[in-house]
């Protein structure tokens, strides 16, 4: 555990447990206050664990070590402070746990300056409009939904599809100063293969990783994202830096929410998750900001859909808290899922002035496109027009919608124009003249 603080002087010692249920605890005590940490102690063990309900004198804390080996013979000592998390550049390429230790085998972090963890979000005096663009050089992203600072946009998908794959792409194609990864629930296959991607792109001196393992103590699941975001925002603020934030799973966040949820016996809502999901999960994505007198946080998470169910709780909490999302499905973005509410603060402001009417005609296209398929898998007869839309939307498809293609954006912008004259006469485009007469050009016959 990151915080290794002695008990303050006349801290009282609390003795015997009233009941442990999985690695909740529940002690009874008067005076600390809810996050607190706690020194838990019992002969050949000990453990800090965190305050997270009071009920009078009832304390319930969350052991950071687990309940596996902890008797009610315990005795447990409050600190009198927060759980922290080191902040310094000394964190950029370093690996830690969802409790803040090194992961990576590298030097402690104890020495380090800390910030509390879970502090409130950013107040509204302190934010500017949102007025500058992340690129990812993913095409589909950079083209049709921007990625604008201090947005938060989850990817929607399901179990099997590769967003762990576009996450990592984003992470190495994205123009942030600072990246920090915090991975939920990870099995070890996933984790190694962010790390590597990280390393083997020569990233990692910018960026940190907050990894939390399946067979990691529930309660660093909670914390591993409060410690990236807390290690975030330290970097947007004092270093001034854009940073960032990539998270992956916050479904196995959610779960874990629900099954500590169900340790405190707590009246379940809607498929047995908390009823404060909503609170809890927008307390994490308005950590995104884009800070007036410093830099900036932008947060792009996954959430997997349970059975493909958009209306399931997680993301369908999620969809009210955010702006936008990224649907990817078939090992494809999906054109028509997907939507990032902010693009209009950086389509044609700060890219070029073809990109909106570009963007809009390539999708108009391809809706088209849709149809035609349909009326093939239907036998209808298909025209010449019909012909031309099905080959646009094979390479269309090939070339911007999947995960693995990565391109700077003005190159994704001509290639689009170079896709459409060989697929479309330019009345058949409904682009203004101007446009047409400085990007279109039919290709020469072979």
């Amino acid at each position: 555990m990151s915080v290794e603080l002695p008990a303050p002087p006349g801290a009282l010692r609390y003795e015997g447990l009233l009941d442990i249920v999985g690695d909740i605890a529940r002690v009874r005590a008067v005076g600390p206050a809810l996050g607190e940490l706690g020194l838990i102690e019992q002969p050949g063990w000990s453990s800090l664990g965190r305050v997270i309900e009071i009920q009078g004198d009832v304390l319930s804390l969350q052991v950071f070590r687990g309940g596996i080996g902890l008797s009610r013979g315990a005795s447990v000592r409050f600190l009198g402070v927060a759980m922290t998390a080191p902040c310094s550049r000394n964190v950029l390429g370093r690996v830690l746990r969802g409790d803040g230790e090194p992961r990576d085998g590298g030097p402690s972090l104890a020495g380090e300056a800390r910030v509390e963890v879970a502090g409130p979000t950013a107040n509204p005096f302190a934010r500017a409009l949102p007025s500058r663009m992340i690129r990812t050089d993913v095409p589909m992203i950079d083209i049709f939904n921007p990625l604008v600072e201090s947005q938060k946009l989850p990817i929607f998908s399901v179990a099997g599809e590769p967003y762990n794959a576009l996450l990592a792409r984003v992470g190495l194609g994205a123009d942030a100063d600072i990246v920090v990864f915090a991975g939920l629930g990870l099995i070890f296959d996933d984790y190694h293969f962010f790390r590597t991607a990280f390393e083997d792109a020569g990233l990692m001196h910018r960026t940190v990783m907050v990894v939390n393992l399946a067979g990691d103590a529930l309660v660093e699941r909670v914390l591993a994202q409060d410690l990236a975001l807390a290690i975030a925002e330290w970097f947007a603020i004092e270093e001034k830096a854009r940073v960032l934030v990539l998270m992956t799973d916050m479904t196995a966040y959610a779960d874990a929410l629900k099954e500590i949820g169900i340790a405190l016996e707590r009246i379940p809502a809607a498929r047995g998750y908390t009823g404060d999901l909503y609170t809890q999960l927008a307390r994490r994505y308005e950590k995104a900001c884009d800070f007036r007198d410093g830099g900036s946080i932008t947060i792009l998470t996954v959430t997997t859909l349970p059975g493909d169910d958009v209306t399931h709780p997680v993301p369908d909490n999620t969809g009210y808290i955010t702006e936008g999302q990224l649907y990817l499905h078939g090992g494809m973005l999906d054109p028509f899922g997907s939507l990032s509410r902010l693009k209009q603060h950086v389509i044609g402001k700060v890219t070029r002035a073809d990109h909106g009417e570009l963007a809009n005609a390539m999708i108009r296209l391809y809706a088209q496109a849709e149809d035609a398929e349909r009326k093939r898998a239907m036998a209808f007869d298909l025209s010449d027009y019909d012909q031309r839309l099905l080959a646009y939307r094979a390479a269309f498809r090939t070339r911007f919608m999947s995960v693995h293609h990565s391109t700077p954006l003005e190159t994704a912008l001509d290639e689009g124009w170079e896709l459409l004259a060989r697929h479309f006469a330019p009345t058949e485009l409904l682009v203004r003249d101007s446009l047409l007469a400085a990007h279109y050009r039919r290709p020469q016959p072979a």
